[in-house]
């Protein structure tokens, strides 16, 4: 009863800035166009085929996947200016992003706001993440502020207490659903400068008083970016270990960190939320999906509120049907009752698929709006200049070939992945793979749908 006021309050919010979906490619942009069929055909094919030539031929007994550290390092000197150096940067565009969206031109593609944040920031800082392991610890701009009142009070602050182990990353999952999922693709504030200003003040301002609340442990549990960040840094074949101060590089396979066990269920909830948000995300853009939209409108005379139900619908689907998974897997295994630990030992296995489909889907969109932001920056400490374009020489092929290319690329790094979650749970080799075929079964599903959608016309 006591959440019931709350929730209701935050759907009307959303159902009055809710508006015709707001995709990730840039307008105009080439790279708009979807992929031929028979770019779809052949991914597919080769997704199924690869499944099953990796269950085929894989060994009795899975090894280990080690780091390989390499020579190079960054001195301690090097490493603390480059992080109070990103730390710096990154806070000034924070505070550029608020001030420039509040008193700048309103037009989306003109602001430092709208470009840093929902593309540079947002979208630019996950596929690092995916590339080199979650940078937020030092970019956060929360966690800056805290820091300096830290400092101020000369020791951490948690004004209320500990924070209570009973929410769990609830908190995040429900700052991903409603920031990422609902208000950056089915509303119409990625384009109002002033709208976006509101809400990374606002958010920063929720940050920052949770902060000061519960102390730093807030930070990792409640900030739906941190989560997010870090859930898709398992996927990075590169990381940075710290040494003295300093840091030394490592490599390692890309499944690595996705064969280590998520903590609690909400964090297999956020997991299945990731692959299927950034699904979501690529499938409002499309002509099918605005056909579906507008039919059920019509009939449930719902208005615009009702692409927050199809993506709230289609939620509750992802997760319900991962949990049925588990609980098939645990009753293959002869573990009744065990879906809980099945879910919280394979969620992160499908984090690649997730990752892949992140960076097919957001590099072109990504990449643009660095050069955008770039000659916007230049416009408000120079002079005006022209936006400037950095994939000029890619190809629509290249493209094309490109995004078919990770995404299978990411389906194969998942299925080896729950093959060594397999191997380590259930011990042989036959027992491993009668119990996680379901949820390669569900891989296969998650990967072919991804190519469908970037099969799909595009519209603005």
């Amino acid at each position: 009863m006591k959440w019931r006021r709350p929730i209701v309050t935050v759907w009307l919010a959303l159902v009055g800035v809710v508006g015709v979906a707001s995709g990730h490619q840039v307008a105009n942009s080439r790279f708009a166009a979807p992929i031929p069929l028979t770019f779809l055909f052949g991914g597919a094919g080769v997704t199924v085929a690869a499944t099953a030539l990796w269950l085929g031929v894989t060994a009795e007994t899975a090894p280990r996947a080690r780091a390989w550290r390499s020579r190079f390092r960054i001195s301690a000197g090097v490493a603390s200016g480059l992080r109070y150096g990103a730390r710096a940067v990154f806070f000034a565009g924070f505070l550029v992003a608020i001030l420039h969206g509040l008193l700048g031109p309103q037009v989306d593609a003109e602001n430092f706001a709208t470009v840093f944040t929902w593309a540079v920031w947002l979208k630019g800082v996950g596929l690092l993440s995916i590339l080199v392991g979650s940078p937020w610890r030092v970019l956060s701009p929360w966690r800056t502020l805290y820091d300096g009142l830290v400092r101020l009070e000369g020791r951490e602050i948690a004004a209320v207490g500990a924070y209570p182990s009973w929410l769990g990353h609830w908190p995040a999952f429900f700052g991903f659903v409603v920031g990422i999922a609902i208000v950056e693709n089915l509303t119409v504030i990625p384009r109002s400068p002033a709208a976006t200003a509101v809400i990374v003040a606002g958010y920063a301002a929720a940050m920052v008083l949770g902060g000061v609340a519960f102390g730093d442990d807030w930070f990792r549990h409640a900030d739906a970016l941190s989560v997010l960040y870090r859930l898709f840094g398992r996927v990075a074949p590169v990381g940075f270990v710290e040494t003295d101060g300093g840091y030394r590089i490592t490599l390692r396979p890309p499944w690595a960190g996705c064969t280590q066990r998520v903590r609690d269920v909400a964090l297999v909830a956020f997991v299945v939320a990731t692959v299927y948000t950034v699904s979501f995300d690529g499938f409002t853009g499309t002509a099918t999906y605005q056909t579906v939209l507008f039919d059920l409108r019509d009939v449930l005379a719902s208005g615009p509120a009702t692409s927050v139900l199809v993506y709230a619908v289609g939620l509750c689907g992802f997760v319900a049907a991962f949990i049925a998974v588990s609980t098939m897997m645990a009753s293959v295994a002869d573990e009744s009752g065990a879906w809980r630990e099945t879910a919280l030992a394979f969620a992160p296995t499908v984090l690649p698929i997730a990752a892949a489909y992140e960076v097919a889907h957001n590099y072109p969109f990504v990449i643009e709006n660095v050069g955008r932001l770039a000659a916007i920056g230049w416009s408000i400490t120079v002079s005006p200049i022209d936006p400037i374009e950095p994939l000029g020489w890619l190809t629509l092929l290249a493209f094309w070939g490109s995004q078919v290319l990770l995404i299978i690329v990411g389906h194969v790094i998942a299925v080896v992945a729950a093959h060594h979650v397999a191997i380590e749970r259930y011990g042989t080799l036959s027992r491993a793979r009668r119990t996680h075929l379901p949820l390669v079964v569900l891989m296969v599903g998650y990967t072919v749908l991804s190519l469908w959608i970037i099969s799909r016309p595009v519209v603005a």
